[in-house]
């Protein structure tokens, strides 16, 4: 802890960790007092909140990207259905049943199935797969990314054995979610579909851009404080890093320092949260995995696509798929953590509640 961190900022982080909760108003004072040395306090009252509940342990994710097909036009988005150079794929079940038996020999005990909001994927299809997972890996988990659905669709997904339910709401403000996504998409139904998902059962996860254009100090205020009130079991955030064939393609990259200053925040909050150190932060920085462990991370996601699909699932230029950031390199990642005082395990990684 150092004066130039700020007593006030040093105030309200202290008060975040003791009550696990602020005004809104208190959050946009918290955003705008970032600075390194009140992000290293942060981190330093993070990482203790995480031992209390995790010790050291760190939870892998196997990502599994099914299909690079969207309907939706997100203007952030390599996949959005205008990008007519995209190199769209989907993968044949029998595939990502073999991405898991691959994964589970690795040492992964949960399977995250991500994809665009593509059509083929009906429930019918989505349902078989999530079924045939569940009885050949009974220990394991599933967790489910594929966009807004109806609550129908949601509720033949959990019963068919799905566990958790990623879908991040991107803004928690409404002007800035239109001006990120095209007229059908709408906040308030991102955020329905959030409590569906809620109220049927699933583990949930929402999680939103930093550096996002048009984001403001305001704006992420918001967004800690739909986290604080939601309470979902996980919360992905991850710096805004353009793709050459959307509108925001000129916009600059977000801070990967600000995104690990907010994971601190995330992480004082609700200590019992599942953060993981996503791709983005280690697209932008060699080593954005480990610093956002440093920060209060607890979860990473190595890629288990077959390596054709890994290029062609393209959210955003130069996403990284290879050495840690990929199954293969689990070695590395176990080497990178063990680097941070983090350890590798074999475990669903369930969050532990109250």
């Amino acid at each position: 802890m150092t004066d130039g961190a700020g007593s006030r900022g040093r105030e309200l982080v202290d008060r975040l960790a003791a009550e696990h909760a602020l005004p809104v108003e208190k959050y946009e004072e918290l955003v705008r007092s970032f600075s390194p040395a009140l992000a290293a306090y942060a981190a330093e009252r993070a990482v203790a909140a995480r031992r209390e509940v995790y010790g050291d342990e760190v939870f892998i994710r196997g990502l599994i990207e099914v299909s690079s097909h969207c309907r939706n036009d997100c203007r952030y988005c390599g996949l959005r259905r205008s990008n007519r150079s995209a190199a769209r794929y989907r993968l044949a079940p029998e595939v990502i049943l073999a991405c898991c038996d691959a994964g589970y020999d690795l040492g992964f005990r949960t399977f995250v199935l991500q994809g665009g909001e593509d059509p083929a994927l009906t429930d019918a299809v989505v349902c078989d797969v999530v079924s045939h997972i569940k009885a050949a890996h009974p220990d394991c988990a599933v967790t489910l990314s594929l966009g807004e659905r109806s609550r129908e669709s949601y509720q033949a997904l959990h019963d068919a054995g799905a566990d958790r339910y990623l879908l991040r709401h991107e803004t928690a403000d409404a002007a800035h979610y239109a001006r990120l996504h095209p007229a059908e998409l709408t906040l308030e139904r991102r955020l329905a579909c959030l409590r569906d998902l809620r109220e049927i059962g699933y583990q949930v996860g929402c999680g939103f851009m930093v550096g996002s254009p048009g984001q403001t100090p305001t704006t992420l205020a918001e967004d800690l404080k739909l986290v604080e009130e939601l309470r979902p079991e996980m919360c992905g955030i991850g710096p805004f890093v353009p793709h050459h064939a959307t509108p925001f393609a000129e916009e600059p990259a977000g801070s990967v320092a600000l995104t690990c200053y907010l994971l601190s925040l995330l992480r004082l909050i609700d200590p019992r949260l599942l953060l993981p150190a996503t791709t983005a932060l280690a697209t932008l920085d060699p080593r954005g995995r480990e610093r956002g462990m440093l920060a209060g991370a607890n979860v990473a996601m190595p890629n288990l696509s077959p390596m054709d699909a890994r290029e062609k699932y393209e959210l955003y230029d130069n996403k990284a798929h290879a050495g840690s950031e990929a199954a293969e390199g689990l070695a590395e990642l176990r080497r990178r953590m063990e680097s941070v005082g983090c350890r590798v395990v074999v475990d669903r990684g369930d969050a532990r509640r109250r």
